[in-house]
């Protein structure tokens, strides 16, 4: 008989062009063996090259499908996208406070493809002082942690003393590129710092990485890993994933990567 696989809830946007989002969580989810559900909280109309239009799910409706699946479903680890608003950020604080959202992944989604923020400083301010503090581990990039930190970021030193500086019990601040051909990321837990290091593939294909890296910790920990072993388990499955679908070209900007071994 075959084990039930453990149930992940992502809550976050619906992207039609199934790069980012609930979309690209899905896939790594399924990719990693584990049941996904969501909680839409923005249905998108973007393609490759841009957002064309947005229409917000309110809160209320938002809190619902959360409440529906925590209900019914054994929900092992849940991560956040896009929330995009101050009272969905708290709605969601005040449901992981209570215990309903165990494992709490946060990925701070505050900034656009540009690295342009597109939501008011009120936003940020929320994900500061009542997300964070009830996450497993955060995981936001080289801009995001910036807007959240307060200070630059503009290499590995900077990366890794503004994930000192959020209120959050572990924090994996991705750098991109920010030592020649490699790529460093810093994992800051309980105030040790890991540096990990790889190697950049070269390819404009990129959509998705913090999406599949998000959704990957929330697999792993769903499993039963130590937050140490789902970090890394995501940061081999997101290298995988990129070097898989290097070379696609599905439309006229960056390519979605590619969590799902080909057989």
């Amino acid at each position: 008989m075959t084990a039930a696989p453990p149930v992940i809830l992502t809550i976050g946007g619906s992207d039609s062009g199934g790069a980012h989002g609930v979309q690209a969580d899905l896939r790594a989810i399924a990719a990693l063996g584990a049941f996904g559900t969501c909680a839409i909280t923005v249905v998108t109309a973007q393609d490759s090259v841009a957002i064309r239009g947005a229409t917000v799910v309110p809160t209320e409706a938002v809190v619902a499908q959360v409440t529906a699946v925590v209900d019914d479903l054994p929900v092992a680890a849940v991560k956040t996208g896009m929330l995009g608003r101050v009272d969905l950020v708290e709605a969601v604080a005040a449901l992981a406070a209570a215990g309903r959202l165990p494992n709490l992944v946060v990925d701070p989604v505050l900034v656009d493809r540009h690295g342009r923020p597109p939501f008011p400083s009120a936003v940020t301010d929320a994900y500061r002082e009542r997300l964070l503090p009830v996450a497993t581990v955060v995981t936001p990039n080289r801009d995001e942690i910036a807007l959240l930190a307060g200070v630059r970021a503009d290499d590995i030193d900077d990366l890794e003393a503004a994930a000192r500086r959020l209120d959050a019990r572990a924090v994996f601040a991705s750098g991109g590129r920010l030592v020649g051909d490699e790529v460093v990321d810093v994992f800051v837990r309980s105030g040790e710092a890991r540096r990990i290091v790889g190697v950049r593939t070269p390819t404009p294909n990129n959509a998705g990485t913090g999406d599949t890296l998000s959704a990957a910790i929330t697999v792993g920990l769903a499993r039963g890993l130590d937050l140490d072993d789902a970090v890394d388990l995501a940061v081999d499955t997101v290298r995988s994933a990129v070097a898989r679908s290097a070379t696609w070209r599905l439309g006229a900007g960056p390519g979605p990567i590619d969590p799902t071994p080909r057989v």
